[in-house]
Parts: structure tokens; sequence; C-alpha cells
């Protein structure tokens, strides 16, 4: 894990000191990743070869590139979570997706104000929104 990471991490554990909150999140941001991911796939922005290009594709790409700049075998495990999420997401009505985007959000809200008494990471440092789904994965598979 490089330095990098671990900052972040630290500074995102900080805000996530709580079983209740750490629980919220372990079902949110992995909720949020993939609905958002489902939404994003309903955007068609070219076609290649009878292949479209989605608004997903495009954020996959740019968030697995910064994730490899951070750790390149979480990186790896994002990515397939998000392939997963393009396959399944992508194939659910854009308003079940809606659904399990807000109630994702929903659960973050609540770990932050029942739980943790504490604002969300990400309005203190916008990279949080990045760095939440890494840890979610990296405390998943005992990398922190």
């Amino acid at each position: 894990m490089s330095p990098t990471l671990q900052n972040h991490f630290a500074d995102y554990a900080s805000h996530h000191q709580t079983a209740g909150n750490q629980l919220c999140h372990s079902i949110g941001i992995p909720l949020i990743v993939f609905s958002l991911i489902g939404l994003l796939h309903q955007v068609g922005l070219a076609a290649v070869g009878g292949y479209t290009i989605t608004l997903a594709h495009v954020v996959i790409a740019g968030a697995t590139i910064y994730y490899l700049t951070l750790d390149p075998l979480l990186a790896a495990g994002m990515f397939a979570y998000s392939a997963l999420s393009v396959w399944l997401g992508g194939a659910l009505p854009w308003t079940v997706s809606l659904g399990l985007f807000v109630f994702g959000w929903i659960l973050q809200f609540v770990g932050h104000s029942v739980y943790e008494k504490r604002s969300p990471a990400f309005l203190k440092n916008f990279v949080h929104l990045l760095v939440g789904p890494l840890w979610i994965l990296a405390k998943a598979t005992r990398r922190t």
C-alpha cells in the first residue's frame, strides 16, 4: 500500500470509528457504487465496432487509473467489482438503480448522524468519494 493511500485511509478511518457507521458504510458504499455504475451505463456516448461506450466505462477507466496509482491489487479488485456492476447494474431499470443509490446514501447519512455524530469525510476532502469504496474493499480483503 502506497504512503498516499495509507494517509487517505487514516484520514478516512478517523471519520468512521463506530461499528454502526462502519456497518452502514459496508452496505451503503457498495450499493452506491453498484447503482451509480448502473445509472451511468444508461448513458451511451459512442458506438465503436457495434459496442456502445457508456459514461460508466469512462468513469470506471478514470477511477481505475487513479486507483492504480494508489494500490494495483485493490485497483484490480475495484475494476472487477465495477465490471460486475456494469453487467448486473446495467440490466436493471434506471428506477431500481436510482432507488438503490438513494438507499445507499441514506445509510451513509444514518451512519454519520446516528452513530458517528460527525460529518462525512468527503465534505472535508472530495477525494474521499473515491477513497471510500477502496477502504471498504481493503477492509473486506483485510488489506488495511
